[in-house]
């Protein structure tokens, strides 16, 4: 039987799994709000690998290896920037966010949150909110097109649009019938994958070559890729790279706060309290991720050595995890294998697509329409997913940028608008709604414009994050609260503290608590 024969075996079996989970939660799936968050019931592990495999996409398994591949460790600064971004995100966020958007009349997304967070009565911020999650989730739902193409151009050698398409329906296929919940699951499945392959790619290929310790050296004195001399400064972290690179790489750890598909995951814990076993899940998978796309790198410099004849990109080569796995194994383990960036990038593309969806259908349709039924709600966000997904493919028929491109523009625009935003409601009682449409104006137009125009200065998120922060914390100071604010951040404080002091008390049985101790 031919190697194809047996990739699309592998495929096909893994695309039955996540179809089989999607019609599952369909099943369990009987509420609006059951699609749009689970009904609050996720545990932490699922929490964990949910939030860890919906972050890290296509980028992880293709993005990571590659820019590593290129330009040596210079590139670790991001992977600092990250790591450091997702222990605090699950230490300071996690815990008070899914307390505070319980208590702030139950929001179950982040622009009903703020709105709710401030008392918003013109519906203003709700609306601002939900349009940037719309514009810049479109780009990040198109790098996950852009991914799936180039997988399958690397794994079938056809055709990239052709391996888009299928990529990509296979995803929206799952993501309309299960929601929330189908998209949680599939994560699990799809983290468990990608760890297990960031371990063994890496391993293999230094078993196969003659010398594994020259990893540490061959890059530096040995033509490959893109060096033909090889890269003497390879493991020099700070060698070609300004310390406005730096900071710019390190300040992609800011981006967290504001990532709307990581940080519902919190908003979706069964508890506050259970953030710290998903902090500690969490940080453990991740850091042994980073440490597989950082041996498959230094494994590849070694491996393909002074011909690039088996590498399918040779421009960005990001494509060297995938062509390591499907050189080095029977070609189904090496599908097997080959599913992990599938999940990587399905896992992301899923929960962005039911985000946006919840954007355009919770904060646009449903606060002009008013009580519309759980069917239409249903039937509505779903249609979303189709047409959100129709236009990302549109845009990634012709992609002009690299993966890590396309989703640095996009993690820049969540992280500076509303990545204050987030940190200020839940930690600064004096934020106003003027204070918070102010800040994210400023920062989505900060990114867009600074990341068109003067990018090769610093990464757009460091300017966007310092100029959102300054326009929120002046116009908050300008305005007022309105009634009940302050009252509600101290409660939501309170309530969480008691969580987490008390994590054998469930978090309904913790409100309860809390109401009478303050005479509710």
């Amino acid at each position: 039987m031919s190697d194809n024969f047996w990739l699309v075996l592998a495929i096909v079996l893994y695309f039955g799994a996540m179809v089989a989970i999607g019609f599952y939660s369909w099943m369990k799936t009987s509420k609006y709000d059951d699609y749009v968050l689970a009904d609050r019931g996720l545990s932490p592990f699922v929490a964990a690998l949910s939030a860890g495999a919906s972050d890290m996409s296509g980028w992880l398994l293709m993005g990571l290896p590659g820019a590593l591949y290129v330009s040596g460790m210079s590139e670790l600064w991001i992977v600092i920037g990250l790591f450091i971004g997702t222990w605090a995100n699950w230490k300071w966020v996690a815990p008070r966010l899914r307390a505070y958007t319980e208590v702030s009349n139950n929001s179950i997304t982040l622009p009903s949150f703020f709105e709710n967070r401030t008392r918003d009565s013109s519906r203003v911020l709700r609306v601002t909110a939900a349009l940037i999650i719309i514009f810049f989730f479109t780009f990040y739902v198109s790098s996950g097109m852009v991914s799936g193409g180039r997988y399958y151009e690397s794994t079938f050698g056809g055709d990239y649009v052709t391996g888009m398409l299928i990529v990509g329906s296979i995803t929206v296929l799952y993501t309309f019938f299960g929601g929330f919940l189908a998209v949680s699951y599939t994560d699990v499945v799809q983290g468990i994958l990608m760890f297990a392959a960031l371990m063994i790619v890496p391993i293999m290929a230094l078993i196969a070559v003659d010398n594994p310790g020259d990893i540490f050296s061959y890059a530096t004195s040995n033509p490959y890729g893109p060096w033909p001399e090889g890269n003497p400064d390879y493991f020099n972290v700070v060698a070609g790279v300004s310390v406005a690179t730096i900071i710019g790489n390190l300040a992609w750890g800011l981006g967290y706060f504001g990532q709307p598909h990581i940080v519902t995951r919190f908003m979706a814990l069964r508890s506050p309290a259970e953030a710290r076993a998903g902090r500690r899940t969490g940080m453990i998978w991740v850091a042994f991720c980073y440490v597989g796309a950082i041996f498959t790198a230094l494994a590849a410099t070694i491996y393909f050595g002074t011909t690039t004849d088996f590498v399918t990109d040779r421009e960005g080569f990001e494509t060297v995890f995938l062509d390591l796995a499907r050189l080095m194994f029977h070609p189904l383990i090496a599908g097997i294998i080959l599913t992990a960036v599938l999940g990587a990038i399905m896992s992301t593309m899923s929960s962005q697509l039911l985000i946006t969806s919840s954007a355009l259908i919770e904060d646009l349709y449903r606060i002009f329409k008013k009580e519309p039924s759980q069917g239409a709600l249903l039937f509505l966000s779903r249609t979303m997913v189709v047409a959100i997904a129709v236009i990302a493919m549109l845009m990634a028929f012709n992609p002009s940028d690299t993966i890590l491109g396309l989703v640095g523009f996009a993690w820049a625009g969540f992280g500076a608008a509303f990545g204050p935003v987030v940190l200020a409601s839940l930690y600064w009682r004096r934020l106003t709604a003027p204070g918070a449409i102010a800040g994210m104006i400023v920062g989505a137009v900060t990114v867009f414009v600074w990341g068109t125009f003067y990018g090769d200065i610093i990464y757009e998120i460091v300017p966007g994050v310092i100029l959102a922060t300054l326009a929120m914390v002046v116009v908050s100071l300008m305005t007022q609260p309105k009634p009940g604010v302050e009252a509600e951040f101290d409660r939501a404080v309170a309530v969480t503290d008691y969580a987490l002091a008390h994590p054998e008390v469930s978090f309904a049985d913790a409100l309860r608590n809390q109401e009478g101790a303050k005479g509710v």
